[in-house]
């Protein structure tokens, strides 16, 4: 078990400092070696804890720049919806769900990048966007993508996003794990797992810090983008 979980470490800081510095994409790097290593039942949970300590770090290095009034619209849609979907997530097909998520964003992104849907980002989209987020959220482990999508159209400075996205993400992430210790078994051995990705995903998300921090606020919208449009093809493909 120790070389898997020397394996989950490595991975929860890369997956760490990816969603750090684009405020997502952490998620999708974990889950595969998570089911790999845990299996199917408790990768989902699992995801969940590490990605609570992942974004209770980014909202705690930047506390200062979080913008209140989007993430309360937001978690206003996304809290009770996250419980519905973690209430669900052992019904539904997740290989679909996942794809049809990533062809959601592909869309949304193209269509904002050719003009055809200018968002003003205000509470009717943060409520019905959150909402949608949370329950894929806690139906499938994460959406942060599409969360992050529709926070990057806001036009936040590059730590505002990233703190305002992963308060949201920590609220449901919360949530989620409330629901999930109702139906599922986490013994010792999961909370071990647990602590040890959450140092992991501390420390990869301070190294992000240093890096974001130094970024203009154009190229990093350009890279964010980029990085959405390539998760989004990877969950369509292999779901």
């Amino acid at each position: 078990m120790m070389p898997e979980v020397a394996i989950l470490f490595i991975a929860a800081f890369a997956a760490a400092a990816i969603s750090g510095a684009a405020g997502f994409g952490g998620a999708l790097l974990l889950l595969p070696l998570l089911v790999a290593t845990v299996g199917v039942t408790q990768a989902v949970p699992l995801l969940t804890i590490a990605q609570l300590i992942g974004n209770l770090s980014r909202t705690g290095f930047s506390f200062t720049q979080i913008h209140w009034k989007p993430v309360g619209f937001f978690l206003l849609g996304a809290i009770p919806l996250s419980v519905l979907g973690a209430l669900s997530f052992v019904q539904l097909p997740k290989e679909l769900v996942t794809r049809a998520i990533g062809a959601a964003i592909l869309i949304f992104v193209a269509l904002i990048h050719f003009g055809r849907l200018k968002l003003k980002g205000g509470p009717t989209l943060l409520v019905a966007g959150g909402g949608v987020v949370g329950f894929l959220s806690g139906l499938v482990g994460s959406s942060g993508p599409l969360g992050a999508a529709i926070f990057l159209s806001l036009g936040l400075p590059p730590m505002a996003y990233i703190a305002s996205e992963a308060t949201t993400a920590l609220v449901m992430h919360g949530v989620k794990t409330v629901v999930y210790q109702r139906f599922i078994t986490l013994d010792r051995e999961f909370w071990s797992i647990a602590v040890l990705m959450g140092v992991a995903m501390i420390a990869g998300t301070w190294a992000a810090k240093r890096v974001v921090e130094r970024m203009p606020k154009k190229t990093f919208q350009r890279v964010v983008a980029i990085l959405l449009i390539t998760i989004a093809s990877y969950m369509v493909i292999h779901g």
